[in-house]
């Protein structure tokens, strides 16, 4: 009896504390509260920029801001068009260009985002910015924090039922079974979960920079030249993130989907220097529609 009220409770909160991801729909699981999450994230945010050093470079650095702002902007203007208002008020949004040669870029819960220098190097334009703008910002809005902290604490629920089925049993059978549940917690579930975010925030990414405005092929050439950079020769199996070549093919696969339902969206390629002629014709024209609307 005891067996089956453990199994019964487990299966009774898992049920009651699933999410929608946004943009995706995917069924997600939510343990923990978001301002749980956003006071942890806080606090190690500001932990790292006080240890990092931000960049010099100030047209990279406010590069790395104008897009970031473009990509925020459409974020909260699809969860305002789709009723949830509510998630706006998570994000109090920040974009940092710090001095690291990794080809790396984070953003935390809550919209902080940080982008390092190294990756810049690869990255010939906007539209390539918001590739990993939109990736990471994905993240965030998929609330990626929240169901990692929610998968570790169902694996601690299973660990207990694991705990209550061999009861009584040897103690080598018992040392087995707690040996044989970690490896598949952790290859079995975890690994591949994380891989599963990684493929989201891509497809997430890449709706979010086409509602900013910019042009999603643009992630082929990216991944490209990720790819042909990071030396990454672990196998995919062991790893927390998709290969390369996997990455790539879910994107050629994705990219048709996106432009063909977001493809309104999509502008020329901005630049510094034309930034300000395209704006003025964008409200001109956004005018004019709201004028016949009316």
């Amino acid at each position: 009896m005891k067996k089956i009220f453990l199994f019964s409770a487990m299966v009774a909160v898992l049920l009651t504390a699933c999410n929608k991801v946004p943009i995706s729909g995917r069924n997600q699981l939510n343990l923990v509260s978001d301002s749980e999450v956003l006071q942890a994230s806080l606090a190690s945010y500001k932990e790292y920029m006080g240890k990092a050093t931000k960049s010099t470079e100030t047209v990279k650095s406010a590069q790395v801001t104008r897009v970031g702002q473009k990509i925020a902007a459409a974020t909260e203007a699809y969860l305002n068009a789709n009723g949830m208002s509510d998630q706006v008020k998570n994000f109090a949004w920040e974009f940092n260009l710090v001095k690291d040669s990794q080809l790396n870029a984070f953003c935390m819960p809550g919209g902080k985002i940080v982008v390092y220098e190294g990756i810049m190097n690869i990255i010939a334009s906007d539209d390539e910015l918001a590739v990993v703008m939109g990736h990471e910002v994905a993240h965030a809005v998929a609330k990626h924090s929240n169901e990692r902290l929610s998968q570790q604490k169902a694996l601690e629920y299973g660990g207990a039922i694991l705990g209550a089925v061999i009861q009584g049993q040897s103690q080598q059978t018992q040392n087995l079974a707690a040996q044989v549940f970690g490896l598949g917690a952790n290859y079995g579930v975890m690994l591949p979960f994380s891989r599963k975010h990684e493929t989201e925030a891509d497809n997430i990414g890449l709706v979010l920079m086409t509602m900013a405005g910019y042009n999603p092929d643009c992630a082929m050439t990216f991944w490209q030249k990720m790819s042909s950079n990071s030396g990454n020769n672990k196998l995919e199996f062991l790893s927390t993130h998709p290969s390369d070549a996997t990455r790539i093919a879910n994107l050629q696969k994705q990219i048709p989907m996106v432009k063909q339902q977001y493809g309104a969206y999509i502008k020329p390629a901005t630049t510094t220097t034309t930034s300000t002629t395209k704006t003025t014709t964008t409200k001109k024209s956004t005018s004019k529609k709201s004028s016949k609307k009316k």
